[in-house]
């Protein structure tokens, strides 16, 4: 008999479809406690926070999991291209710049987060933001800020730049999962309240309202009963899209490093453009923007837009997954770091909404484009509304391009910041 924690994908898989099953058959009880429950806990945040259990608990073993890279590689640009063939571009251009602001305040908030994190915390534990040469903590915080403003390749180029102690790369991964996906938990729980939110902001969410109107009006217009050839056809779409986009990502990807040595060379600002993660998103994004200008437009009324969200959940039980907070006290002084770190960015976004009164949907998809990345930052804007993935997931892609400059800057106010 297999003992605990279960460490086989099939397993595993099934252990997360069971969550999601509890979470949508409770969350559709409209009566009692679960009416209560879910009226303050939203349900994506239960889908996100079940699998976590089971990862403290012991229940299962995410790290010989594949089930993240299997939704990330293959779910993920699947859902992309679905919930992005119905996508209106003209309507999304009419949404403003806001959306542009809020993530470039967050990556802000990340530069400047960091330096200000060390300086606070080497008040009161000045061995905690310490370390000589390259276990100097602050060449390992670098890494952080590369997975907060861009993504792993980021992360990946900023420990290739700064030269941190392998040895003690492991905590700063903690820290990054634990406190990127605790600040993931916070946004999700705010999207139940966005009305208030927005109340509060004084923000204008028309033209966000515009864009969901007319994307559900045309939904409705279109709708019909699936048939198998519909969904054969959406199969065919996202699928095949999902191997073009990997082909196309990887070759890409490859061309550029061959080619450049601005990007070959991981000490370069550029280098995270050879990620083949970044440019197999893009891909997928661009064949779902391809198809809305087709008849597979019409495949949105089939439910195309409702498959690409089961997707989406799938990813989101995996990402919820990586989440051990049975862990996260194994380096308190670290976590602190990172809180007072996420503090920071989360209260430069409320100021700047507040002053340039933008809608709560531009502060948690800006924030998370910058912290989450292309993998959680279409869950985001997915939980808003389908149709507003896409500004999640532009948003995302801007975030790798500028993700490497702005953790290289953080990085060297924090060399400056532990030695104050």
């Amino acid at each position: 008999m297999n003992q605990l924690p279960f460490t086989e994908d099939t397993v595993i898989f099934g252990l997360l479809c069971l969550c999601l099953g509890f979470v949508f058959y409770t969350s559709s009880i409209k009566t009692g406690f679960w009416k209560k429950f879910y009226g303050i806990v939203p349900t994506v945040l239960m889908c996100y926070l079940l699998p976590g259990i089971l990862a403290s608990t012991g229940i299962v073993s995410e790290e010989q999991s594949q089930t993240y890279y299997v939704a990330s590689r293959y779910l993920l640009p699947a859902a992309l291209i679905l919930m992005t063939l119905s996508i209106d571009l003209k309507a999304i251009m009419n949404l403003g710049s806001k959306a542009l602001i809020m993530f470039l305040t967050g990556s802000a908030g990340i530069i400047i987060g960091g330096p200000l994190a060390i300086l606070i915390v080497s008040i009161f534990s000045p061995e905690t933001v310490g370390g000589n040469d390259f276990d100097a903590v602050w060449r390992g915080l670098a890494t952080i800020a590369g997975s907060w403003i861009g993504g792993s390749a980021n992360q990946a180029a900023m420990l290739e730049v700064f030269q941190y102690n392998p040895k003690g790369y492991t905590k700063m991964v903690i820290v990054d999962i634990v406190i990127a996906n605790l600040w993931m938990a916070i946004l999700l729980l705010g999207v139940g309240k966005t009305k208030k939110i927005d109340k509060w902001l004084k923000a204008d969410s028309s033209s966000i309202e515009k864009l969901k109107e007319k994307v559900s009006t045309h939904t409705a217009k279109i709708a019909r009963v699936t048939s198998l050839h519909d969904f054969m056809m959406m199969l065919l779409y996202a699928f095949a899209g999902v191997g073009i986009a990997h082909f196309l990502g990887h070759h890409f990807a490859e061309l550029l490093e061959n080619n450049f040595e601005v990007i070959r060379n991981k000490e370069k600002i550029l280098s995270s453009l050879s990620s083949k993660f970044l440019w197999m998103v893009v891909f997928a994004t661009a064949i779902g923007i391809g198809l809305s200008f087709t008849k597979a437009k019409n495949y949105e009324g089939a439910g195309a837009s409702k498959i690409g969200s089961i997707f989406i959940y799938i990813l989101v039980a995996t990402i919820g997954m990586k989440m051990d907070l049975s862990r996260a006290l194994e380096n308190p002084g670290l976590i602190v770091i990172g809180l007072v770190w996420i503090s920071i960015h989360a209260g430069l976004l409320i100021l700047v909404a507040k002053l340039i009164k933008a809608p709560y949907f531009f502060l948690a998809v800006g924030s998370q484009a910058n912290v989450g990345g292309a993998a959680s930052a279409p869950v985001v804007a997915a939980e808003f509304h389908p149709s507003l993935t896409s500004v999640g997931i532009l948003l995302a892609v801007f975030g790798y391009v500028v993700g490497t400059a702005g953790a290289y800057l953080c990085a060297l106010l924090m060399e400056v910041a532990s030695k104050v």
